[in-house]
Parts: C-alpha cells; sequence; structure tokens
C-alpha cells in the first residue's frame, strides 16, 4: 500500500481519501446538486469526484490548495455529465427539499436566493456557488474552473447584478 507523503507522519492513500471525504463530502453535494439540479446525479457526481481524488492523490503537488484541487475535479466532473448525451433526457426541475441537509434553516428570502441562483446559467452559478457559498477567493474559483481571476470577477459581477434585478422584482428585500 502506498503512502501519501503529508507534514506529519506519513499516512496511507486510504486514510488521506478518508480525511478529505469526511472534510469535503458535504460541500461537494451541495454544490454538485446546485450545478446539476437533481440530486442523485449529485451523488453521483461527488462519488465520481472521490474517485478520481483517490486515483490521483500520488499526483497532487500542492500547486493549488487541496479544496481548490477536489472542486476543481467536482466541477469537471459535473460539466462532464452535463455534456452526456442522457443528460437531456432528466428531469431538471429543481426543488429545494431535495438539497442536501442544511445546518441552518433556510428562511423564506433565502428560499428564494437559493432558488434564483439555482435558475443562474452555469458559468455564473458556478462562480457564485465557489464564490459566496464556498467561500472561496477568486484565485480559487479560477483555479477550480480553469479560466482566468478577471473571469471570475467578471462573472461573478454580472451574476450579483442579475440576482439582485431578479430578486428586486420578486419583491425580496436585500438590505
Amino acid at each position: 500500500m502506498s503512502t501519501v507523503v503529508a507534514k506529519g507522519p506519513a499516512i496511507t492513500r486510504d486514510e488521506k481519501l478518508e480525511v478529505l471525504v469526511d472534510k469535503y463530502q458535504v460541500s461537494l453535494l451541495k454544490v454538485c446538486f446546485t450545478f446539476l439540479r437533481d440530486r442523485s446525479l449529485a451523488e453521483d457526481a461527488v462519488q465520481e469526484t472521490f474517485i478520481k481524488v483517490y486515483q490521483s492523490l500520488d499526483s497532487f503537488q500542492g500547486n493549488s490548495s487541496e479544496k481548490t484541487w477536489i472542486f476543481k475535479i467536482a466541477m469537471n466532473t459535473c460539466r462532464d455529465m452535463l455534456r452526456g448525451r442522457w443528460f437531456r433526457f432528466v428531469d431538471r426541475r429543481i426543488d429545494l427539499s431535495q438539497l442536501p441537509e442544511q445546518t441552518v434553516q433556510l428562511e423564506d428570502g433565502d428560499k428564494e436566493i437559493m432558488e434564483s441562483v439555482m435558475a443562474l446559467p452555469v458559468k455564473l452559478r458556478e462562480v457564485i456557488l465557489l464564490c459566496s457559498f464556498e467561500g472561496m477567493s477568486t484565485y480559487e474559483a479560477a483555479e477550480s474552473l480553469g479560466i482566468t481571476q478577471q473571469a471570475v470577477s467578471s462573472r461573478l459581477k454580472r451574476a450579483k447584478e442579475k440576482l439582485r434585478k431578479e430578486l428586486k422584482e420578486k419583491g425580496c428585500d436585500l438590505s
């Protein structure tokens, strides 16, 4: 069994994967669900992400943060699933009750915001998910998405403008 070099004592790949799953599984599931709009597809995407992470553990060089690396794999996995020929036959209507369990219950205004985020075009939705929901910097989001930091900033600005406009039309107070 090979080991992963880490700060401190060496741990096995299996142990490292277990740590990563514990640390990122819930966040990945939320992001993948919001991206794919289907809980079972999101679960598949998370599982596929961790399979790819496990296969690539030895080649991870630490040029980016662990979180950035894993989210990049997840976003690419979701994109691959969206490109799949069969995906056009999937019912992509969203239901917030399917979201992975919340640590905090959503209030009515929060539900409106979440529905509006989920209705954004994919390129805008993914930057909102990574920057606003996952707390990534524009640099980390750019690394995860494989785009420039300027592109992330531009998309983030457009996404926030669209959300502001839509939520204002729905009568939500953003104060």
